[in-house]
């Protein structure tokens, strides 16, 4: 028994990891994970690969994203030699279809990751697949698949019950049916209200309420940005379906989910309490009020409010009497935060390590931008003017500066002479 149990460990201490070229001849057996994302693995063509995956059996994790040329002749090869495999990244492979994927599927593999982020040819019947043969699932992503529909991604729901990350990024065809219902059936009955006019019934809106008889106990991160969900009124009760996931969540992503409210934000707010990572960018609806009620997550640790153009300082003084735990805080282009109220967050909110600011009027006060990180270079001259990104010893030099022009201002009042801002960091008035 001994002896066996160290012929394993020899074994497995005999595996090797090769990045970004392909493996020698003699590697083949020997390699347990490939990774292939730098731009020069496109020129690989399917034969090159058909080789490797050919006389490569332990392979447990594969990365082709620096190969996006591939076809399913590859998958398919993959997925009958390589019996163990655990973790697939196929992210922009933009040739590879269902028949590759379903393949992939029919082999019971082990598999724990499946990325599939871009790959534009996939449909409902391979993420159907993968829901219902993959038991061991704890990762999946689907972002920027035109057409996936509601319909797979409901047997996500119903079927990967160890899921923690699903990102569905970018997919215009989901709606609220492809959410779990907090409402049951026969709630949607008749409630004797006049009728609308009549209007064609897709087959989606035909759909039931998806009802589920567990809960998704281990879902950590939820990626829903870029979704055009149009349906009437659907961004807020996209959200009551999310806020089912309760405490279990800790990363919710909904940038460019225009529809949403208020009133949406508030529900997961308060139904969703361990919330580490909140990103609303460019939901135009949302005002302060979304920002108190996130502000109270005694978890939260990033907070993007990129764009969210009704923000005023009301809700940059919420978080920063609040927000003690915040770390990475990004305000880009909110047009109404003050300096004053940047400064109150600076000075509160202690484990800050990152402010973006990039087009905030108050910030072109001289003497701030020498505390910000330099523009990139493709960026035009007024880009580069107005861009204001903060990191680490910064976020603390800004906010002693922001500390010694206070001090100032107040020595001025003090001496009843007038206030004169400067960009240097001396306390002296003249």
């Amino acid at each position: 028994m001994f002896n066996r149990l160290q012929g394993v460990d020899s074994f497995y201490e005999d595996m090797i990891s090769v990045i970004d070229r392909l493996p020698f001849e003699d590697e083949l057996r020997r390699v347990r994970h490939l990774t292939l994302q730098k731009p020069f693995a496109s020129s690989l063509s399917d034969e090159d690969l058909a080789q490797v995956f050919s006389g490569a059996p332990h392979l447990e994790t594969v990365v082709l994203t620096g190969v996006p040329n591939i076809t399913d002749r590859i998958v398919i090869l993959l997925a009958e030699n390589a019996i163990n495999l655990q973790s697939i990244n196929l992210t922009g492979c933009q040739q590879i279809s269902d028949v590759g994927v379903l393949e992939l599927t029919a082999k019971s593999l082990p598999l724990q990751t499946i990325k599939l982020n871009g790959v534009v040819r996939l449909t409902d019947p391979s993420v159907s697949a993968i829901a219902k043969s993959s038991a061991r699932l704890v990762e999946l992503e689907l972002s920027g698949l035109p057409l996936l529909s509601p319909l797979s991604v409901r047997d996500v729901w119903s079927f990967s019950r160890k899921l923690r990350t699903l990102r569905l990024a970018h997919c215009p065809l989901l709606t609220d049916k492809a959410f779990p219902s907090p409402i049951e059936s026969n709630q949607f009955e008749d409630d004797g209200e006049k009728p609308l006019p009549p209007r064609p019934i897709t087959w989606l809106e035909q759909l039931p309420p998806l009802i589920l008889r567990h809960t998704a106990d281990n879902l950590r991160v939820l990626d829903l940005s870029s979704c055009k969900i149009t349906d009437e009124g659907i961004g807020d009760r996209a959200l009551e379906r999310i806020c089912t996931l309760g405490d279990n969540l800790d990363v919710l992503i909904l940038a460019h989910v225009t529809n949403i409210t208020d009133r949406g934000v508030v529900q997961f707010a308060r139904a969703c309490k361990n919330l580490r990572v909140v990103d609303v960018a460019f939901c135009r609806n949302l005002t302060d009020m979304s920002v108190f009620e996130l502000s109270g997550l005694a978890s939260l640790r990033r907070l993007s409010l990129i764009r969210v153009h009704k923000l005023t300082d009301i809700a940059i003084f919420s978080l920063a009497e609040h927000a003690w735990a915040l770390e990475r805080l990004y305000i880009s282009y909110c047009d109404h935060v003050s300096l004053d109220a940047i400064h109150l967050l600076v000075k509160n909110v202690t484990r800050l390590q990152h402010l973006s600011a990039t087009g905030v009027p108050s910030l072109k006060r001289k003497g701030v931008h020498r505390f910000s990180d330099l523009p990139p270079s493709d960026h035009d001259s007024d880009q580069q003017a107005a861009f204001r990104v903060f990191n680490g010893a910064n976020v603390e030099g800004l906010r002693k500066f922001l500390d010694k022009e206070d001090q100032r201002r107040k020595d001025a009042e003090v001496r009843n002479i007038p206030f004169v801002a400067r960009s240097d960091d001396r306390l002296d008035l003249y």
